[in-house]
């Protein structure tokens, strides 16, 4: 981050139909002036595997990092997610982003099969799989020896060897996890309280303002003297003279329980006007101290002018 700019990180949520048209993404996000390109890991909503996709990616830009935003630890091994993990940074020069998290929307579990179990049991596999990817960096990449819970390796190292490893980013809302990311993590990143499974009530008031200061203070309380990069996922974003009736149409589109108002004073909501946007990045850096933000795809023409200083 400097001065006048926060890092972007752009979400690739549109659908994938063939390998030119995802280049041209690719392209579109490295010209916008982006700084990372990331995709989720959703069963359904994810246009492509995220792993997969980063490294197709890999072999059309050669600046952007490339991120998962971010992996549900129950979908892999913790063992396989490190190979694939060294594999790919190898691949890609060593530019991975690596964001992890404990899983959260039931659907992804109810059209997979794969049990969704009490959030407690998910942070503790988090924890776990934490663990293991802190060995192998603590020892230059293996060799490992780790038991724990979901974690049981001997002799283990990074195959192929990585120049260095991954840059960590670990993502919740909920005040174990956070606690972890900030124990951890080289980005945190602060995002709703999900433990419902779905975006509901508890989710959306933890969006506010004040909450999401309880949430930075408990990161930075818990970090010492680490200094994590502190990330946000703007989720509603649009440049406009008239914001409420913006905010009103993303709402009803959702189907939040919001008032246009409660939206707008988000710090996820980058929706009004170009002057108050600007403020308001400014405030974003300057109040809660983020120096990265990610948008949607389908958002990067309003988010990027603002955020990188264009």
């Amino acid at each position: 981050m400097t001065a006048d700019r926060l890092d972007l990180g752009v979400l690739m949520m549109e659908p994938l139909t063939d390998a030119a048209q995802w280049r041209e993404r690719i392209h579109r996000v490295e010209e916008a002036g982006a700084t990372t390109l990331q995709v989720s890991d959703h069963f359904d909503r994810s246009p492509a595997s995220p792993l997969l996709a980063l490294a197709a990616a890999a072999q059309h830009t050669d600046r952007l990092r490339l991120g998962t935003l971010v992996l549900n630890n129950d979908f892999r091994h913790p063992a396989v997610l490190a190979k694939e993990v060294a594999s790919l940074q190898v691949l890609c020069g060593g530019r991975l982003e690596l964001g992890l998290g404990a899983g959260w929307m039931t659907e992804d579990y109810a059209v997979s099969g794969i049990v969704r179990e009490p959030a407690g049991r998910r942070i503790d596999r988090l924890a776990d799989t934490l663990a293991l990817l802190r060995a192998l960096r603590d020892s230059a990449g293996g060799p490992v020896d780790l038991e724990n819970a979901s974690v049981g390796v001997v002799g283990f190292r990074d195959v192929p060897a990585v120049p260095r490893a991954p840059a960590l980013l670990v993502g919740g809302g909920g005040p174990r996890v956070l606690g972890l990311a900030a124990a951890t993590a080289d980005v945190v990143g602060i995002n709703f309280d999900v433990r419902e499974g779905h975006v509901g009530g508890r989710a959306t008031r933890s969006a506010s303002a004040g909450a999401t200061d309880e949430k930075v203070a408990l990161v930075r309380r818990t970090a010492g003297d680490r200094r994590p990069v502190l990330h946000l996922m703007l989720y509603w974003a649009a440049v406009t003279e008239r914001p409420e009736d913006e905010a009103a149409k993303r709402i009803a589109a959702a189907g939040l329980d919001l008032e246009p108002a409660e939206l707008l004073a988000s710090p996820h909501c980058l929706i009004g006007p170009r002057s108050a946007l600007r403020e308001r990045v400014c405030e974003l850096r300057e109040r809660w101290g983020f120096g990265y933000v990610s948008c949607y795809e389908a958002d990067l023409d309003a988010v990027a002018p603002l955020v990188t200083g264009g």
